[in-house]
């Protein structure tokens, strides 16, 4: 007997505007451009793609290929997401500096 499954959305659970800055400040704080990418992807579907899309003037189709885990969107395409979704990135030492070898 085989198991149906159904392919799982975080974007369905992350409704609370905490909840979903948690998860980019996660990503940011990894630091793997995927994961950045993907979380950022995530809060999208959970805001509602389609109008972050229109009100920021860019291709829905692209803006999802952008923001999925293996999406590469440019720096221009993340400030100006980030700014229609209302969210700022930040700057801040990292808490533990690594030495610096000669």
């Amino acid at each position: 007997m085989v198991l149906a499954t159904k392919p799982f959305d975080a974007a369905k659970y992350l409704t609370e505007e905490a909840d979903q800055i948690d998860l980019i400040n996660d990503a940011l704080h990894e630091g793997h451009p995927g994961y950045i990418a993907g979380a950022i992807g995530i809060v999208l579907r959970a805001r509602g793609l389609s109008a972050v899309a229109s009100s920021a003037g860019l291709n829905r189709q692209a803006l999802h290929k952008a923001f999925s885990d293996e999406g590469n969107p440019t720096l221009t395409t993340v400030l100006k997401v980030l700014g229609e979704l209302g969210i700022e990135l930040q700057a801040k030492p990292k808490s533990e500096r690594q030495p610096e070898h000669a």
